[in-house]
């Protein structure tokens, strides 16, 4: 028996060393990685990428609760509606800039998209996995834009089609129709790999990607916030259409059941189910999509127009009622 104890000893030290130079490798790739992918990018590549196509593209910044946040757009013309596409994970508002230098959603709107936050340049690398202060974060731009009144159309892909979901729910008053691609609602009905627990362990967290991290902490606290949403879906009210690729094997499409279930008080519900597609719609159907959003926008206008008179409504007969009281005195 002791003639076989050096020999483990040799085997189990050329196996410690061998695992710690793979956690080494690992550690300096996720290292080196961070620095080439990100999926964002900068304000001068941003505007190099519009200049190119000999379009006007404009960058904005604000600050809230302690982060600044990024948005592109296309102009801000008080006279047309607006479309703000909200980007999934991970990802940045570059997702996007195909339909932003879309000459039709161009002609038709004015178009806005955003870096959520742990993303782009609004905090990137710092994830914040509430869903709620996400929406939160994102609001003020459509605070802005809805000083001018003018209806706002929301355009969502994959996980932001949840943040998208919970400004509908939360602020109301600002949000007037959604398009909703490859989404993501159901608790639970999404695919969750194994290495993202691995990841997002004390012995990896620290070295991985910054984007990977930000789309890790969403993607682990994702149920319980979908969750945290089941009692508010009655309060979405507004014109929704639903993409989602038939073979989307990252978002199930039990969730187009789940909306149908759900969305019960929207003005208006379609949902397409696009053949021999998965979960990259984004690109691959734009042809389908991009008409799609421009005949939302109608929609948008009507439920905007309709929200508003019941808005005046209360105060004009509290007008008409002090009117009244006063003749009678």
């Amino acid at each position: 028996m002791q003639q076989f104890r050096p020999q483990l000893k040799r085997t189990l030290r050329r196996l410690g060393r061998t695992l710690l130079a793979l956690y080494l490798l690992a550690i300096i790739g996720g290292l080196i990685a961070d620095q080439y992918v990100q999926f964002r990018q900068s304000d001068a590549e941003t505007q190099q990428f519009f200049a190119a196509r000999q379009q006007p593209i404009h960058i904005g910044y604000y600050n809230t609760q302690q982060r600044q946040m990024r948005y592109i757009y296309t102009e801000d013309d008080a006279s047309k509606p607006v479309i703000l596409f909200i980007h999934g994970a991970p990802s940045s508002s570059s997702y996007f800039r195909d339909y932003l230098s879309d000459t039709n959603l161009r002609k038709a709107a004015n178009l806005f998209a955003v870096d959520r936050p742990g993303y782009g340049y609004s905090g990137f690398g710092e994830p914040e996995p509430s869903i709620a202060k996400q929406a939160a974060m994102i609001a003020p731009i459509l605070q802005q834009l809805h000083k001018q009144s003018r209806p706002v159309l929301l355009v969502a892909a994959s996980y932001g089609t949840s943040i998208a979901a919970r400004m509908a729910m939360d602020y109301p008053q600002l949000v007037d129709g959604l398009v909703l691609l490859a989404p993501s609602l159901a608790p639970g009905e999404e695919k969750t790999y194994d290495v993202s627990y691995v990841l997002e362990s004390p012995f990896f967290s620290w070295a991985q990607p910054r984007m990977i991290h930000s789309a890790n902490v969403e993607k682990l606290s994702h149920r319980q916030e979908l969750e945290a949403m089941l009692p508010y879906w009655k309060n979405i009210t507004v014109p929704v259409t639903y993409f989602q690729g038939a073979d989307d094997a990252l978002i199930y499409t039990s969730n187009a059941a789940f909306a149908k279930q759900q969305l019960t008080n929207a003005s208006e519900l379609n949902v397409h189910m696009l053949p021999r597609l998965g979960h990259l719609i984004a690109f691959k159907a734009r042809p389908i999509i991009v008409p799609a959003i421009v005949n939302m926008l109608p929609k948008a206008a009507q439920y905007f127009a309709q929200r508003k008179q019941e808005a005046v409504q209360p105060q004009l007969t509290a007008v008409l009622a002090d009117a009244a009281s006063a003749n009678r005195q």
